[in-house]
């Protein structure tokens, strides 16, 4: 009996690695299919805020759909029709430029 006990505690465990790489697996297959994604959206975001010039037709976060008649460093003014009312809304409420932009540039 004491030999088969001393024979279990000396057999290596083997398993110091294999505990951890079904969990760096998962966490590699989250990064290329969530965060990888998401960053670059955030960055082309950031580009399509840092190209916004004065004329560009723009639709806000909450829907709103205008033109840009004046920028400052962090709010635009819009133009919004039909009554031409100007408002002024954070930079970052911009989500996209309106298809027209989109379809002229491209």
């Amino acid at each position: 009996m004491d030999i088969v006990l001393l024979a279990l505690q000396q057999q290596p465990s083997g398993g110091g690695i294999l505990v951890w790489l079904p969990l760096i697996f998962i966490f590699v297959i989250f990064y290329f299919l969530l965060i990888l994604p998401q960053q670059r959206k955030q960055k082309k975001w950031q580009q399509m805020l840092a190209g916004l010039k004065t004329g560009d037709r723009v639709i806000t976060s909450g829907g709103v759909r205008g033109t840009i008649v004046a920028l400052r460093d962090d709010y635009v003014h819009l133009r919004v029709p039909p009554d031409n009312l100007r408002l002024e809304v954070a930079r970052s409420a911009v989500v996209s430029m309106a298809a027209e932009e989109i379809q002229k540039s491209a």
